[in-house]
This record gives structure tokens, C-alpha cells and sequence, in this order.
């Protein structure tokens, strides 16, 4: 199946069409919720938070003895919480830097699920098998009710969101400030927390345990580079959480033996890398444009006052042969004097230079500008 083909199946093709709008909607959530971990530079908390669920599947499946989608993501989601509070427990109650908390419980509680599936595996239950798929994500296995939950949660999302808008975007910039204001950020905290936890628990199925951080913050920290604003850096983020879901499907499904949380991930790191060059704010070849622009700023800068420098030494400002000095000065001299004639700093004739009235006037406030910096 060809890319093209997938697309024209998408709204015909009940399977691709679930599996599509399930990682579109996947990546929109974790695209607006990832921004508020991008921000809040908490960027291994969903790392962590997504290792910290796999206990609480296989714990579920051992008290249940099913595969029952909403049973395993509800142990996901209470492990995931426990594993959030054992991390603000430590920062808050001991000496320990979040980094710190947020590897101990990761190692600690991927472990534990590791060891506990190893112990599933050999036990003689044949309806263990599967369970692995919430390592690497599994995105085929989505049905109908998997799909309607996300959107659910999303829905719920974006109605808390809204609705504490005003008190989010003052925890995220001003937390002394808000505490001021007399708002309870300690329950606004745990909100967002809260939210990201379930967001990271929906994708635990469709991109797995080792990816799933990957989602979290790939589309938040591409949209970060094209505003400041936070309203916008959510609108892009969902947006390219949810472009990446969909192409990142329908790559895979176009190729064999490609999984699709793997190539939804690679995809929104496309969108990164794209970010991170063609930005026009904080894009590198923008920034390289710009230092290159007021490089060449300075030279000439440099240039017209030293022409001054000359000028304020003689009697007339005309000063014959300085041409053959001015073009050995720094090796940028010849486009320099071009660029100072096109602005109608100098005038240049019979290999003559002059300073305009113009140009010694502008020399003139370069030279006390940097008196008055000195």
C-alpha cells in the first residue's frame, strides 16, 4: 500500500480510519499538555511518568487476569500517580534536586514492572501473551471505545483548560506571584499533573512505555520555536502532535513490518529538526542570517569611524590614496565602502574618498555613543 492509496482508504477503511483520528487525537493531547512540560522545564517528568505505569499494568493483570483495555490503563494511571507523588515527595521533603527524584523513580519503578512481566511471561496462562506491547506501543490494537476515550479525555482537557486558563498561565510564569494573588497553585499543580499523567496513560497503547516521552514533548518543543506566546504554543503543538500521529501512521501502514509508535515519533522529529533550522525567531539558519548581518553592521560601523578618525586629523575630510588603507582593513573593506557609498556616507571618485555631510554626521553620534558607553 502506497501513502496515497492509505489516504484514499482513510475515510472508507473503518481499521485505518479508528487507528488515524486515535494517534491524531493522541498527538493533539499530548501536544497541548507537553507544552506546559516544556515550559515548566519538567521535560523527564514524562520519561518517568510513562516508566512508572508499567507496574500498575501488569499489577492489574495479575489481580484481574485479563487484557482488559481500561483495567490495564486504570493500574497505568494510579502507578503513574503514585510515581508523581513519590517524585514531588522527594523534592519537596528531602535535599533532592528533581533530576534526581525523577531517575531514581523511573529506574525503580520500570524495574519493578520489568521484573513483574518477566513473572507473568512464565507463568502457564496463555492469555498473558501481549502484554509486551506497551513497551513499544501497539497502535493496530486501537478499537472504536479506545478512541472515543481519548477524545473524551481530550474534550475534558480542553474544558479544564479553558476554564482555568487565567491560573495556569500564571503558575507557569509567576508562581510567588500567583501565590500573591491568593490562588491554591498547589491544587492548580497537581491539575496539570494530573493531566499529564492521563495523557501519558493514553498513549502508553498506541506508542508504548519507551516512546512515550517522546510524544509528550517532541511537538511542544517544535512549537516552542515559533512564538512566545502561549496560547499559539499550544495551538501549534496540538497541531503538529496531530500531523505526526497521522503521517506517522500512514507511513507506517504504507510499509511492511514498520511499527507505527516508533514512526510517529520519528515523524514529530522531523517536525522538530524543521523547527529548530527554518524558524524565523530561533530557527539556526535565521539566527546565522542575522549574526552575519550584524557582522556586517559592525564592519561598517568600524569602517566609517575610522574614515572619521582621519577625517577629524586633517583640515579638509577628503583624503586621496585611502582607499589602498581602507581595503586591507580586516579583508572587508572593498564591500564596506561599496555598502557606506549606497547609503550616502561617502562619496568616492578618481580613487578618492569623501565624507559626506550625511556620513560625518552619523560618525559623528557612532563616536559619542560609545563615549557615552564608556
Amino acid at each position: 500500500m502506497t501513502i496515497s492509496e492509505y489516504f484514499e482508504l482513510l475515510f472508507t477503511d473503518y481499521t485505518l480510519g479508528t487507528i488515524t483520528l486515535g494517534t491524531a487525537v493522541l498527538g493533539a493531547i499530548c501536544g497541548m499538555l507537553g507544552s506546559f512540560a516544556v515550559l515548566r522545564k519538567q521535560s523527564l517528568l514524562g520519561d518517568a511518568i510513562s516508566h512508572a505505569a508499567l507496574p500498575g499494568i501488569a499489577i492489574a493483570f495479575l489481580i484481574t487476569g485479563t487484557k482488559d483495555t481500561n483495567i490495564l490503563l486504570l493500574g497505568a494511571l494510579i502507578s503513574g500517580l503514585i510515581g508523581t507523588f513519590w517524585i514531588r515527595g522527594m523534592t519537596h521533603k528531602t535535599h533532592l534536586k528533581s533530576d534526581t527524584a525523577l531517575g531514581l523513580v523511573l529506574s525503580l519503578f520500570f524495574g519493578f514492572g520489568m521484573l513483574l512481566l518477566t513473572f507473568i511471561q512464565k507463568q502457564p496462562n496463555a492469555n498473558q501473551a501481549g502484554l509486551d506491547k506497551y513497551l513499544f506501543g501497539q497502535a493496530a490494537t486501537l478499537v472504536k471505545s479506545d478512541v472515543i476515550l481519548m477524545i473524551t479525555v481530550t474534550s475534558i482537557c480542553l474544558f479544564v483548560l479553558l476554564l482555568f486558563w487565567k491560573e495556569f498561565k500564571l503558575l507557569l510564569f509567576d508562581a510567588d506571584y500567583t501565590k500573591t494573588l491568593g490562588f491554591n497553585t498547589k491544587f492548580i499543580d497537581i491539575l496539570i499533573t494530573f493531566f499529564i499523567v492521563l495523557a501519558i496513560v493514553l498513549g502508553l497503547q498506541t506508542v508504548g512505555v519507551i516512546l512515550m516521552s517522546a510524544m509528550l514533548l517532541a511537538p511542544a518543543a517544535a512549537a516552542r520555536q515559533w512564538t512566545n506566546k502561549l496560547s499559539i504554543m499550544i495551538f501549534l503543538a496540538a497541531i503538529f502532535g496531530a500531523f505526526s500521529g497521522v503521517f506517522g501512521t500512514a507511513i507506517s501502514a504504507s510499509q511492511n513490518n514498520l511499527s507505527t509508535g516508533p514512526v510517529i515519533v520519528l515523524v514529530a522529529a522531523v517536525f522538530v529538526a524543521f523547527s529548530f533550522v527554518f524558524s524565523p525567531s530561533r530557527g539556526l539558519l535565521f539566527r546565522h542570517i542575522r549574526f552575519l548581518k550584524n557582522r556586517r553592521d559592525l564592519e561598517l560601523k568600524k569602517t566609517l569611524q575610522f574614515m572619521y578618525g582621519i577625517a577629524k586629523t586633517h583640515e579638509n575630510i577628503s583624503h586621496p590614496h585611502a582607499i589602498r588603507i581602507l581595503n586591507n582593513f580586516h579583508g572587508f573593506t572593498r564591500k564596506t565602502l561599496q555598502k557606506l557609498e549606497h547609503n550616502g556616507w561617502i562619496e568616492i571618485s578618481n580613487q578618492q574618498w569623501s565624507l559626506t555631510n550625511k556620513g560625518f554626521v552619523e560618525a559623528e553620534n557612532l563616536y559619542n555613543q560609545l563615549l557615552e558607553n564608556d
